[in-house]
């Protein structure tokens, strides 16, 4: 998970659809709205460009109208991680607020080799981090036989993107560069850093616990 600012004020539609017997919260620019403000990546597991969304109630509802409809509570989801979290993590970081501080309260690892699975490492011992790194760890390796098919294939597309970034660290650190092809190079890590790419998380922690990386790019980290 990483930080996102949630765009303010909330659609007016929302309350006009709540006084309604069976009103719907996905109304007018709602999505477009929703989409934006998560950078068109799901907020749990950070894929971008989702083909199954969902627009997740942070807090379940449960047939609360007041939850149902307030903005602060629609999230940006993937089918796969909705159907993991649905009512069963109730109590975990919220990354639109600010000081719950999403990206450095876990630590993101994944270890393809030898063990294929995403390991999350809680860094502050509080109930909302225990639950988050459960959630994230569910999500990334699966529960059910299904849910274990589809997270295999999410870390497939995180290991992708890993590799991708490792290679444009790699070549930026080549002494035979140009100023040129630096500045290449540079331009595509500062994009697998912003936190509207694929797996920011994973990516931030690679350059976190390397002393030299911290050095070159923590200015990109905000």
């Amino acid at each position: 998970m990483v930080y996102f600012e949630k765009s303010q004020p909330a659609p007016n539609c929302l309350e006009l659809e709540k006084a309604k017997a069976n009103g719907d919260y996905k109304c007018l620019n709602v999505l477009e709205k929703i989409k934006d403000d998560f950078k068109n990546k799901c907020y749990i597991c950070e894929y971008k460009e989702p083909i199954a969304i969902n627009v997740e109630h942070f807090l379940p509802h449960e047939g609360n109208k007041e939850l149902k409809f307030n903005w602060d509570n629609l999230f940006w989801s993937c089918a796969h991680c909705n159907n993991i979290k649905l009512a069963n993590y109730t109590n975990i970081l919220n990354c639109t607020v600010a000081n719950h501080f999403v990206g450095i309260k876990l630590k993101y690892l994944f270890k393809p080799f030898p063990y294929e699975k995403v390991v999350i490492e809680e860094l502050v011992n509080t109930p909302e981090v225990i639950q988050t790194k459960q959630l994230l760890e569910a999500v990334y390796n699966g529960t059910t036989k299904l849910k274990t098919i589809e997270a295999a294939n999410l870390r497939n597309r995180l290991l992708d993107e890993i590799k991708d970034f490792q290679h444009y660290l790699c070549e930026y650190f080549k002494d035979t560069n140009s100023v040129e092809d630096k500045e290449y190079f540079l331009i595509k890590i500062r994009g697998h850093l912003n936190r509207g790419s694929n797996f920011t998380a994973f990516k931030r922690w690679i350059v976190i616990e390397n002393e030299t990386l911290y050095k070159t790019f923590s200015m990109h980290l905000d």
